[in-house]
């Protein structure tokens, strides 16, 4: 009260000063007093309800330090913290938006509040009343941040709560949410103490050994483990659940057939290479491992039965509610991004599975794959339209002691690790870096000079062809760094969420590679990256170049067919777009459109059906050239809307082009040039073919026919006088001379 009491005086005191002064001073000091207030408000101000959860407190902190949270007194005596959620550990939930929500902690780490601030959950606003979701976070309170929390009833480790009903996505990110950043919160502040197997070094994989193996010795030694259900023992975790009714349902009893399977499932810690290498052949592993990032775990899932393991939460919502694995009291959910398809398997005598799946526990999560832990199965049994049941199912998981390294590092390497983890990485792929910018530069040498070197056609062949090989080879199959839709619908949804340099930096050669397309979007448009430095239209070049030399005949598409065909690629991008809007990892599943994954990241080795539809694509370029660039490619189409807004046209054209000349409009490859000669720089890729002939008196009309004339001009009309040998003169005759015209 004392320390109300002089608050109070102070603001007295300065009011009675402000009452003294001129109107206008009065009105600019009472105005920075009213700024100056709030400064010293704690976050009860803005959430007066944690009274009810402190009420011994006499002041609450602002909201701080890293992670984020106010701490709460009683007179000069920590006794907890608050925080929202959205600024510790703000998760994507099936909106594509954190659910934020208010937590407290008491000082022995207990759950003291948990109210829901804001949500933008589509299925609780048709038909699921929110007040259930408000009901599910209060049920935190009371339990420990250090409680194993696990949503639906089962069997199993951790304490299990109930999930809301037909909303098992939204249960699943709420409970990562709640315990995931209170347990920040928590370790920060001192409120818990590291567990002993914190205080030893991670358990390091060791990605150098390889031991070939069999599915006998993988299983055998434990790195792949199993999860078997039959339906007696599932409709026995649903015995005190009502019936669904449903005639398909899974979970029901079935009199006879209680042993049948309900899953034989299968699970492994895919990253080292005794297994990962071994399980997907050692092609398909590299070209894995190279698009995971440092820190990134694989996870391998595979099985049999009547219950899929994938459902179809992560269709509507971009995250797996059935599949999720828990380390200590920290709960790994999987999104759609962090799936990959496991479709070719290598491993001698493995079984036939008919569900296959890859999933990444991304780097920076805190997931150390030397230590337990849990594989957790949700099945879900519908009891009526908006109500449903769940129990979880539970397999541990512990990686063989032999492919670990748990070395401590030396200390004279500790301080390259302070360096953001973007740096780490620009630093391990100097080679590659400069590679590129080395190829950057020729590419700019090259259409900084285009006019000298069109008119030296055999040398512009030669280094074009050269470096269509050197985009193929380096930038696609070494370097992978395919551009592709995906990175455009990633960097809007940046946008709208909140932009991170860190997350564009994490790959160097995408980044470079988007840096010098920006650049050049602005001078020149679409067609520098389109024609010189997609791997995948560089292919198809290629292909078309190989098939003219051999006498392939080119099919040529009407110019009114052409133009309306056009138009695919930018519905195909819009559809993607407005997918993205929901869940970009919606988008990132039907982004296989683009073949660049199968042909580029995975050498053409694939399932049957990705390598039929991009060799396919490939196949038809030798009869047309570039046939998915111009109509099929939704990363050509948001290059050309970016594109419109180009600076310059490097590219020249005469008055005759069209007019009456169309040499350039029928030799262009991609038929960007129309019947009046106007090149449409939307479509255009920059093969500089048309230069060449803008500039060959030997092709182009207008140059042609100038060279005639100067030809023409230049010959002159002579007389030769050639003498011709006579016999000897007679006395007084004279030579004779004989003229020829």
């Amino acid at each position: 009260m004392a320390v109300f009491s002089r608050v109070f005086a102070s603001v007295r005191a300065r009011v009675a000063r402000l009452v003294r002064m001129a109107p206008c001073r009065a009105l600019l000091t009472a105005a920075l007093l009213a700024l100056a207030l709030p400064a010293h408000a704690g976050i009860d101000t803005r959430f007066p309800e944690l009274h009810k959860a402190f009420p011994r407190a006499t002041r609450f902190g602002d909201i701080g330090g890293d992670p984020p949270a106010a701490a709460v007194y009683q007179g000069t005596k920590v006794i907890g913290y608050a925080f929202e959620t959205v600024m510790v550990a703000p998760i994507p939930a099936y909106s594509g938006e954190p659910i934020n929500i208010l937590v407290a902690i008491d000082t022995q780490g207990k759950i003291v509040q948990a109210e829901v601030l804001e949500q933008h959950e589509p299925i609780l606003l048709v038909g699921i009343p929110v007040r259930k979701l408000y009901d599910f976070v209060a049920r935190y309170v009371g339990h420990s941040v250090t409680d194993s929390i696990v949503v639906g009833s089962g069997v199993g480790k951790g304490t299990h709560i109930d999930a809301i009903s037909s909303a098992t996505v939204t249960s699943m990110v709420t409970n990562e949410t709640i315990m995931n950043s209170a347990l920040k919160v928590a370790a920060s502040r001192r409120v818990i103490s590291p567990a002993k197997a914190d205080e030893l070094p991670a358990g390091k994989l060791d990605m150098h050994a390889f031991a070939a193996a069999d599915w006998k010795t993988l299983t055998g030694n434990g790195a792949i483990r199993r999860l078997h259900l039959t339906r007696g023992a599932v409709t026995a975790a649903f015995r005190s659940d009502p019936q669904s009714g449903l005639v398909d349902d899974p979970t029901a009893p079935a009199p006879g057939h209680e042993n049948d399977t309900f899953t034989d499932l299968y699970y492994a810690d895919a990253t080292p290479p005794s297994v990962g290498e071994n399980l997907l052949g050692a092609s398909q592993y590299a070209q894995v491992m190279k698009t995971l990032k440092p820190g990134d775990e694989l996870i391998a899932v595979m099985a049999n039965g009547l219950y899929s393991f994938k459902g179809l939460g992560y269709v509507r919502g971009g995250i797996f509610d059935r599949l999720h694995v828990l380390q200590g009291e920290k709960l790994y959910l999987f999104q759609d991004s962090d799936y990959l398809h496991l479709d070719d398997v290598h491993l001698d005598g493995m079984p036939s599975f008919g569900e296959r799946a890859l999933f990444v526990i991304r780097g920076g999560r805190g997931f150390d794959p030397g230590r337990p832990w849990t594989l957790q199965l949700l099945v879900r049994r519908q009891v009526g339209p908006l109500k449903s049941v769940y129990h979880t199912f539970t397999a541990d998981y512990r990686i063989p002691a032999s492919y670990l390294s748990r070395s401590a590092p030396p200390q004279a390497s500790a301080a390259p690790s302070a360096l953001p983890m973007w740096e780490q990485i620009w630093m391990s792929q100097k080679l590659n870096v400069g590679v590129l910018a080395a190829g950057l530069l020729v590419l700019t040498f090259i259409l900084l000079f285009q006019e000298w070197l069109v008119k030296r056609p055999r040398l512009l062949e030669r280094l074009r062809v050269g470096f269509l090989l050197y985009t193929v080879v380096f930038i696609g199959w070494h370097g992978l760094a395919q551009l592709s839709a995906v990175n455009i619908l990633t960097f809007v949804h940046a946008v709208r969420t909140g932009f991170h340099w860190s997350l564009f930096l994490m790959d160097p050669m995408i980044f470079m590679l988007w840096v010098f397309v920006a650049v050049m979007l602005l001078l020149v448009g679409r067609g520098v990256y389109c024609g010189w430095l997609c791997p995948f239209g560089a292919i198809q070049v290629l292909v078309n170049k190989l098939a003219t030399r051999l006498g392939v005949r080119q099919l040529h598409v009407p110019t009114h067919v052409h133009e309306r065909l056009w138009a695919l690629k930018y519905v195909i991008l819009l559809v993607l777009f407005g997918m993205s809007l929901q869940s970009l990892g919606l988008a990132e599943r039907y982004i296989e459109v683009e073949p660049f994954k199968t042909a580029i990241n995975f050498h053409f080795v694939r399932s049957w059906g990705y390598e039929a539809y991009a060799i396919g694509l490939v196949a038809i370029s030798a009869f047309n050239n570039k046939f998915y660039c111009r109509y099929v490619c939704p990363l050509g189409a948001g290059l050309s809307v970016a594109g419109r807004f180009r600076l310059f046209e490097w590219l020249k054209r005469r008055r005759e082009c069209g007019r009456p000349c169309q040499v350039c409009a029928v030799e262009c490859e991609v038929q960007a040039i129309n019947s009046i000669g106007q090149i449409n720089y939307n479509e255009c890729h920059y093969c500089l073919d048309c230069q060449v002939t803008y500039w060959n008196d030997r092709k182009c009309p207008p140059l042609v026919a100038r060279r005639k004339r100067r030809d023409a001009s230049s010959q002159r009309k002579t007389i030769s006088i050639t003498p011709v040998p006579v016999s000897a003169p007679e006395a007084g005759s004279q030579g004779a001379i004989k003229a020829i015209d």
